[in-house]
């Protein structure tokens, strides 16, 4: 039953995740003023619907392959020059060509120099990518963040504040907390169930991670309905760059992944949380060291990056194929070297 369903919400995907944005976005404008004033509220509320569609994925989470990855390097390197050298490259050339005021600028480069989106670990759950490299990546990225960024910022601006604790506190609750307890029942599941029962509640756990990911979209286009509403000739504009980027760096990261040798596993593992954006600490240090005008890229983007990501986990399938079709050409490259040394 749960396997019907969970194929049934994987098929239509992309029409969900728009119905969820439009019920979002139409209660947002008719209830303003309720989700103005229960901002924290459904911030937190985001919060805790973000870690509900992570940790099902955690629960697949099998240590036995994380030395495997640590090993194996490549995947969690390419995605360091993903986020660390090729976004600010590509985000400064699309702020400079088409974002001509100064703090929306400022704001664009500050939320591409936030680094994996919360829920980049249960984009690359739901498309069966390799969760072990998108944790160690993720984590790796998200603990580099106050070393690289005022370092980047500091080519813009001076004293930026880097909210320290608010950086650890994504850490603990959507990565390691997710981690703990997807170990924990994972542990449970094998010991009284078996290997043929953690595979059979695999169903129902990929059906509420993308049933928790619809709620985010909802609850994001909820609380900045009016916003969008109001601020449209900037919407605009943001969207133009977000779409761009994301344009360039989705097809890169699949070209050079592939080129790169990796498996279709390591690539999803990788490919959302190195073009997804971390926009809660964005917004925050937006907020803080910054005009409030600089706080609205980091506000807008998600819904695009969220609807271009759905889009490519639309798209699980001929990507399979495409790193399929490498490891078949690798294949029979090292037979024809074979008989040419057997040959000789």
């Amino acid at each position: 039953m749960f396997e019907k369903f969970a194929n049934h919400i994987k098929k239509y995907l992309i029409v969900y995740s728009i119905v969820a944005l439009a019920i979002g976005w139409g209660l947002g404008v008719m209830y303003a003023p309720t989700a103005k004033a229960n901002t924290t509220l459904f911030k937190n509320l985001v919060t805790v619907f973000v870690f509900f569609m992570i940790y099902p994925m955690m629960v697949n989470l099998d240590l036995k392959e994380i030395p495997k990855v640590i090993k194996k390097p490549k995947a969690v390197g390419l995605s360091l020059i993903y986020n660390y050298a090729l976004t600010p490259l590509i985000a400064f050339v699309l702020s400079y060509l088409f974002l001509h005021n100064v703090m929306l600028s400022l704001g664009f480069m500050l939320v591409m120099l936030m680094p994996v989106g919360s829920s980049s670990v249960g984009y690359t759950g739901i498309v069966k990518g390799s969760v072990e490299t998108a944790t160690i990546a993720q984590t790796i990225s998200f603990l580099l963040i106050p070393a690289l960024t005022p370092l980047y910022l500091s080519f813009m601006t001076r004293n930026v504040a880097i909210p320290m604790m608010l950086i650890l506190q994504s850490i603990l609750l959507l990565i390691i907390l997710p981690m703990i307890l997807g170990i924990l029942t994972r542990f449970v599941v094998v010991k009284f169930m078996g290997r043929k029962g953690l595979k059979k509640i695999n169903s129902l756990l990929s059906a509420s991670t993308m049933l928790f990911m619809f709620g985010v979209i909802g609850l994001i286009f909820f609380m900045k309905g009016e916003l969008l509403v109001q601020k449209w000739p900037i919407l605009i504009s943001l969207s133009l760059v977000t779409l761009l980027y994301l344009g360039i760096m989705l097809p890169l990261v699949t070209f050079v992944d592939k080129k790169a040798g990796l498996s279709y596993e390591d690539h999803m593992g990788i490919a959302f949380l190195s073009t997804s954006k971390n926009n809660s600490t964005a917004v925050a240090i937006a907020t803080m060291a910054f005009d409030p005008l600089v706080a609205i890229p980091a506000a807008v983007l998600p819904i695009f990056q969220m609807i271009i990501l759905v889009a490519y986990i639309h798209l699980e399938k001929p990507i399979r194929r495409y790193f399929k079709k490498q490891k078949t050409e690798t294949l029979q490259l090292n037979a024809e070297e074979l008989d040419v040394k057997e040959d000789d």
